[in-house]
């Protein structure tokens, strides 16, 4: 009989050396997504992804198609197993895995998508001395209204309780950094990114994305997709359209998102790709949901026992 789980996709950041090697190994499915992957983009992905250099997994051109790719070998081995989704989002890359998994989207036209939205956000980073960092502990309001005091740095993500991501110029971060207490911030810490992803200095990417899906079949979602950019679902495939774009210069509401699901009477969560990023912002979120991460044989036998 089949179950019934919303799916959630990691973003950038939750890729590592090895992510999804173990998965393909044991599982065909698994498998043969790594060697469309390989055909698709003309170079070894796979080789990259589980060898290395990490240098080189971590380039955003290479990490955005890389996650995607273990996302949905991920998923298509679940879908074997009679797993299926009743909803799903994705946390900002991992937008384009819940698309997939919700059939908006081919897995070849989203790959095709993802490396050209990576390499454009690399162009635009390359363009803007900007990063990001993580303000852990912060009164969402003071930081809002400080960020808007300082100028050139906005948040970015707003992940969960007490985690809130910031974007913007290096100048504009470590002046954040120097008043960050003022916003009742415990820690602020800068992460290893090499922009100001969902920001203003990503305009230049987010027109490349519009110019590149304008060949891209998209359809209507056929379960509930959360947008980042709503915390909503988006029922057709011109939202679909329109919110991928956005998304590249907006903040991902992943806290809204979560909560809006819950509100919704979705509680059971699988975390589908590689880490438990994701797993540990929604258990801070909704801590009576029930989250499970699968990224790996280890964690889908875990998850097998635990549904069975």
């Amino acid at each position: 009989m089949k179950k019934s789980f919303v799916y959630v996709f990691p973003g950038q950041g939750s890729q590592s050396v090895g992510m999804g090697e173990e998965l393909a190994r044991a599982c065909p499915e698994a498998k043969g997504v790594w060697e469309q992957a390989n055909t698709i983009l003309g170079f070894d992905l796979s080789a990259v992804a589980w060898q290395g250099p990490e240098e080189e997994l971590t380039r955003t051109d290479v990490a955005q198609p890389a996650l995607l790719t273990a996302e949905v070998a991920a998923l298509k081995v679940l879908e074997s197993r009679g797993v299926c989704a009743s909803a799903a989002a994705g946390h900002s890359l991992g937008e384009y895995g819940a698309l997939v998994s919700a059939g908006c989207l081919s897995f070849a036209d989203a790959l095709t998508a993802v490396r050209l939205r990576g390499e454009a956000m690399q162009a635009a980073a390359t363009e803007s001395a900007g990063g990001m960092a993580a303000v852990l502990g912060a009164d969402p309001t003071l930081l809002e209204a400080l960020c808007r005091e300082i100028g050139g740095v906005s948040p970015a993500n707003l992940n969960a309780p007490g985690q809130v991501v910031v974007s913007g110029t290096n100048d504009a971060l470590d002046m954040l950094e120097s008043r960050h207490k003022e916003t009742g911030a415990r820690r602020f810490v800068r992460l290893k990114v090499s922009g100001a992803f969902h920001s203003t200095a990503m305009l230049p990417a987010a027109e490349a994305v519009r110019n590149a899906l304008q060949s891209v079949e998209i359809r209507d979602p056929g379960i509930p997709v959360y947008a980042n950019v709503t915390a909503r679902e988006q029922a057709t495939a011109s939202e679909v359209r329109d919110n991928l774009v956005a998304q590249v210069t907006a903040r991902v509401r992943w806290q809204e998102t979560i909560e809006n699901m819950v509100a919704d009477g979705l509680d059971r969560f699988v975390e589908v790709g590689p880490g438990t990023v994701l797993a540990g912002l929604i258990r801070k979120i909704t801590p009576v949901s029930s989250i499970w991460s699968v990224g790996d044989t280890t964690t889908l036998k875990e998850f097998e026992e635990a549904i069975a």
